[in-house]
């Protein structure tokens, strides 16, 4: 039953987000929720149940999107002010970012976030250290004054 509803949850949203009512593209979603389905099942379905902890990180994580989206505005109008100016005050550089995030699901989290955000790109997490590349001084201050790490902590409870 659980793969059922999975699967259709999957293809509601196929037929929502394709936008296609042809024959190609309803089989298609057919096929693609079901490799989804299978291929996830470990994921969704094996669970026996959801824990109050899941549920409070997802509305942690929920009250971050929006926090998020404005970072990435700041740092697209950034960005494109850099790339604007005549002297492009670029000034790239590599840096390493040491995190006290532990989990998994923390550290994926914090470099998706990372990546996101227009500037800067995540280029490997090696023991708990980032290597992130950042486009100018302020992105990389930025990075460093820890705010989003704080959050991205603060949704897994490892502040």
């Amino acid at each position: 039953m659980k793969h059922i509803i999975l699967f259709s949850v999957l293809y509601l949203h196929w037929i929502i987000w394709s936008g296609k009512f042809d024959a190609f593209h309803l089989s298609l979603g057919i096929i693609s929720s079901a490799f989804v389905t299978f291929m996830s099942h470990g994921l969704f379905i094996e669970r026996k149940k959801v824990s109050t902890k899941i549920i409070a990180e997802s509305i942690r994580f929920i009250k971050y999107v929006p926090w998020l989206l404005y970072q990435i505005i700041l740092s697209n109008i950034h960005v494109a002010s850099l790339v604007l100016s005549p002297k492009m005050p670029i000034e790239p550089k590599i840096i390493k970012y040491k995190t006290k995030l532990k989990s998994d699901i923390a550290l994926v989290t914090f470099a998706n976030s990372i990546t996101l955000t227009p500037g800067t790109i995540t280029a490997d997490i090696i023991d708990g250290e980032y290597i992130v590349h950042t486009l100018s001084r302020k992105v990389a201050d930025d990075l460093m004054s820890g705010e989003m790490e704080d959050k991205v902590a603060d949704i897994f409870d490892e502040a």
